[in-house]
């Protein structure tokens, strides 16, 4: 896998792959934990996580500015993964959120997915800034060997960068089951059961705010798993602390998984390039004419880049409900009685995985017929793919006559029950949004690392993940929709979304083409 590429990615792709298990542990439970552990609504706890990723992808920006003036790539790298490690540590600290310290925990909450944030920002961009640094110096090498060379060795820059995509998906399928199994185990050593349910409507016993029909829920809930109905407060109380605590615990994981990147890129990284340095070394040898016409390509460039950054936003937009609607979907209206919810989130890495070879196979087939697909117009058939999950999702929903999920929720636990979707419908949904995915994620890496200026490689990764940012910044708009109208309406805004996304960028191909040439 690794014979025809860069030496050092496979270190750089086992650094990203410690970093990305332990975030994703936190991340497929965040939305959902949130709303377990404080009592929160589906649309606040979605508001709240949809800022914590956008903070990610925001600071990813701030990282990138930092290293390309410092020139201190690794330095940075190293400070973001010791910061992440602090964030998970506050994180995994057990505390029962009442009614009394809820004016200090949950901004201490916040106050730790802020270090994983800022970690966040100094890492992601810039290691994947060197990994384009290392395509950089291996095109140039390939350069010196005649234009064959050259040619092919600018074939493997997208097919590197869906390997290094491929572990961070490792991480990413192994990471959901973590938190639930350990839930699960403290729940069963307390001689209690797991219900996607019960939190929420304990919460609203101890509040006082609880409904007549939502009682009744809660009684027969209590029952089923294994508690005491003659003291529900007692039995809310207690529920909640165990429920919660073992998630806590999950986050002990993200903490060793951390440190384990840590040293792996600390003794790995003499092999890793730094990305500008050898071009600020030469470039007052350029005439006044030269420069003039470097900076007219940059420019154009510049132009190309915040151009296919503009359609990113509204993928990512779509694809991170994953954590949002789709999370919530998953607990509402899908039968999760043998599998959590959050462990859905597994299906998408796992497709990835399954899917990276397949698609690194027929990109290569059409290349060596001669008729290669450039990285914008992969980006523009992701888009569409994107869009058929979203309609698979509409119609399904539609024809199924589902109403709100608020609606839905206030139903009877029976009547519930026989209108729940089989887990089929969550497997076909995340097949194309992960076909989707590898059409735009780590092909849009790619094409970032092709039109970055060789002293901005740190900046315009980082712009790459700041228009992720903006798309997560969108993201609360999901919870909302899925909890005020019917479900079909939320996954068909969706739908235009990817339709519209994908017929400005089929617009945009060609001059896209020619800039990236």
């Amino acid at each position: 896998m690794f014979k025809n590429h860069p030496k050092g990615l496979l270190q750089a792709a086992l650094s990203n792959m410690g970093e990305r298990f332990g975030y994703y542990i936190m991340n497929a439970v965040l939305a959902l934990f949130l709303c377990s552990k404080f009592g929160l609504s589906d649309g606040q706890s979605g508001f709240i996580a949809a800022m914590f990723l956008t903070a990610i992808y925001v600071l990813s920006l701030v990282g990138g500015i930092i290293a390309d003036r410092t020139q201190n790539y690794k330095g940075t790298i190293a400070w973001g993964l010791v910061i992440m490690a602090a964030g998970y540590v506050l994180l995994s600290i057990p505390v029962l959120a009442t009614p009394s310290n809820m004016s200090w925990l949950l901004p201490f909450t916040i106050f730790a997915l802020a270090l994983i944030a800022c970690g966040n920002g100094l890492f992601k961009g810039n290691l994947q800034a060197i990994v384009g640094q290392m395509y950089d110096n291996f095109e140039a090498d390939a350069a010196k060997q005649g234009p064959d060379r050259l040619k092919w060795a600018q074939g493997q820059r997208d097919a590197g960068f869906q390997i290094f995509y491929v572990f961070i998906n490792v991480g990413a399928l192994l990471a959901p089951f973590i938190a639930p199994m350990l839930r699960s185990w403290w729940l069963n050593s307390h001689g209690l059961a797991y219900n996607a349910d019960l939190p929420k409507l304990c919460h609203e016993f101890v509040s006082g705010n609880i409904s007549a029909s939502n009682m009744q829920n809660l009684t027969e809930l209590v029952e089923k798993v294994g508690g005491n109905t003659a003291d529900l407060s007692a039995f809310c109380t207690q529920y909640l602390d165990i429920f919660n605590t073992g998630i806590h615990y999950s986050f002990i994981a993200s903490v060793l998984t951390m440190l384990i990147s840590l040293a792996i890129f600390m003794f790995s990284k003499h092999m890793f390039p730094t990305p500008g340095k050898k071009t600020s070394a030469v470039a007052e040898n350029y005439t006044q004419e030269e420069k003039q016409t470097m900076a007219k390509e940059i420019k154009q460039r510049m132009y190309a880049l915040f151009a296919v950054l503009g359609i990113a936003v509204f993928f990512w937009f779509s694809f991170h409900q994953n954590g949002q609607s789709l999370s919530f979907f998953a607990r509402d209206f899908v039968v999760t009685d043998t599998i959590a919810p959050e462990i859905w989130q597994a299906v998408n890495p796992f497709f990835v995985i399954v899917l990276t070879p397949i698609v690194m196979w027929l990109f290569s087939m059409l290349t060596k017929r001669g008729n290669p697909i450039s990285t914008p117009r992969k980006i523009a058939y992701g888009m569409g793919i994107a869009g058929i999950a979203y309609l698979f999702l509409a119609v399904y929903s539609y024809s199924q006559g589902y109403p709100s999920a608020t609606e839905f929720t206030s139903l009877a636990d029976s009547a519930k029950t026989g209108l729940k979707a089989a887990p089929w419908v969550l497997i076909v949904t995340y097949f194309f949004l992960t076909a989707a995915e590898l059409f735009i994620s780590p092909l849009g890496l790619s094409f970032v690392s092709k039109v970055a200026p060789k002293h901005l490689q740190g900046l315009c990764q980082g712009l790459w993940l700041g228009a992720t940012a903006v798309g997560n910044g969108l993201l609360w708009i999901g919870p909302l929709i899925y909890n005020e109208f019917p479900i079909w309406v939320c996954w068909t805004v969706f739908l235009i979304v990817c339709v519209i996304s994908m017929a400005v960028m089929f617009g945009m191909v060609k001059w896209l083409e020619r800039v990236t040439k």
